[in-house]
């Protein structure tokens, strides 16, 4: 009788109070992150857990659906504002510069879109009634992108476990989160264009490149160590803040990305993107497919 009496036991744990769904506060990222988290969050509604999304009130694709609740809170952000940054310098990305015209044209594009949302987290950090009524509100973990590092530091100050949901940090904060091997000759660095196959003159790019982030990583990240030290009255730094997470769900593959040294709680989930997937229309077929079959000159 032991594998009928272990079988009803596993069932009565499955069917008691045991098996209820978690309260899981989300603190997303705007723009396309949130595209791609949002299916995280309607995957977990499906699975019977209970969802608050915690928004600032002027946003541009977090909108109230079926399957969680929404939090808002006040920023002094204007629409126009938050629009022209997140809208207006899409096409530098698509301009055919130089390398040093590319890099700082997305260097000013990142600080002024940090600006925005050092606001909106600094106005949420300080919303004390708010941060009492979550603090009261009994969630399990929080969901967060820690590009957005304000998800990380709420979760931090609430005491929850922190599952972060993201694609890569700048800065190379989720190597020193993680404290994971990153070697500079076997890497490479985000914007650099190099491959995994780097001459040496290319090493020596790779290994110099992140120096010139550190003016944009400080004036990018700094605020939030000031914020988060405020909140947690001790000082604190942002890497401690990030090596609290207990899982990082990366959205990207080996295949898609270069092989790289990876930590136990890094989970890669690549493809999570392709949920909505559509088939290719005509046009893009017409124009897709010849292109493939070109012969390129050696």
């Amino acid at each position: 009788m032991g594998p009928q009496v272990l079988a009803g036991l596993l069932l009565c744990l499955c069917a008691g109070p045991w098996a209820e769904g978690g309260k899981v506060l989300v603190v997303p990222m705007e723009g396309s992150h949130w595209l791609s988290m949002r299916e995280a969050v309607r995957e977990l509604h499906a699975r019977g857990h209970h969802t608050v999304v915690l928004s600032p009130e002027v946003n541009m694709h977090v909108k109230p659906e079926d399957f969680f609740t929404t939090e808002t809170y006040a920023t002094p952000n204007t629409q126009d504002e938050f629009d022209y940054v997140m809208m207006g310098q899409v096409h530098v990305l698509f301009e055919r510069v130089n390398f040093l015209k590319m890099f700082w044209n997305a260097m000013v594009g990142l600080k002024n879109a940090s600006l925005i949302f050092q606001r909106s987290c600094e106005a949420l950090l300080s919303h004390k009634d708010l941060i009492r009524r979550l603090n009261a509100s009994s969630f399990d973990v929080v969901l967060t992108d820690p590009v957005y590092p304000c998800g990380a530091v709420l979760a931090k100050y609430l005491t929850l476990p922190a599952v972060f949901f993201l694609r890569g940090i700048p800065c190379d904060f989720d190597v020193e989160g993680t404290a994971c091997p990153n070697p500079f000759s076997y890497v490479p660095r985000l914007l650099t264009r190099n491959s995994d196959h780097m001459t040496f003159l290319q090493r020596v790019k790779n290994m110099l490149y992140p120096l010139a982030l550190k003016y944009i990583c400080h004036a990018s990240y700094t605020p939030y160590e000031r914020m988060a030290s405020e909140l947690l009255q001790r000082e604190v730094s942002l890497v401690e803040v990030f090596s609290s997470a207990s899982v990082w769900l990366f959205r990207g593959d080996f295949v898609m990305d270069y092989p790289r040294p990876v930590m136990p709680n890094k989970v890669f989930i690549g493809g999570i993107n392709c949920a909505n997937r559509k088939p290719l229309s005509q046009v893009c077929i017409g124009a897709f497919i010849p292109s493939m079959f070109q012969v390129q000159p050696i």
